[in-house]
């Protein structure tokens, strides 16, 4: 059950970053350091099968925050941006807008 409490906690935290920082002008980009630092180390504390299994959601979510963040001006947005790429394995979606993924519950 903690390792469920634990995925469920690392996917809402995702999922809420990518909504904060979609298509958003005038970000205080040094405020997402914590979150996004957080983030990463909590993607490393997965258990590797499971980080194998959920990878192509993670990969989506993060690499549609890649590319909003990418859209932000700046130095510190692009350093962000560096940072969470490291957890992307597969390609990046091509814009923050890419929905490709058909959900289990549609």
């Amino acid at each position: 059950m903690e390792l469920c409490l634990q995925i469920y906690e690392f996917a809402a935290s995702a999922g809420a970053l990518e909504g904060y920082v979609y298509r958003r002008q005038g970000l205080d980009v040094k405020s997402l350091e914590n979150w996004i630092g957080h983030l990463v180390a909590a993607y490393g504390l997965l258990p590797p099968e499971e980080r194998q299994a959920l990878q192509p959601s993670i990969d989506q979510t993060f690499g549609r925050t890649v590319r909003s963040l990418e859209a932000l001006p700046g130095v510190e947005a692009e350093r962000l941006a560096s940072v969470l790429r490291t957890v992307v394995k597969g390609s990046l979606p091509a814009s923050p807008d890419d929905f490709q993924k058909q959900k289990w519950f549609e």
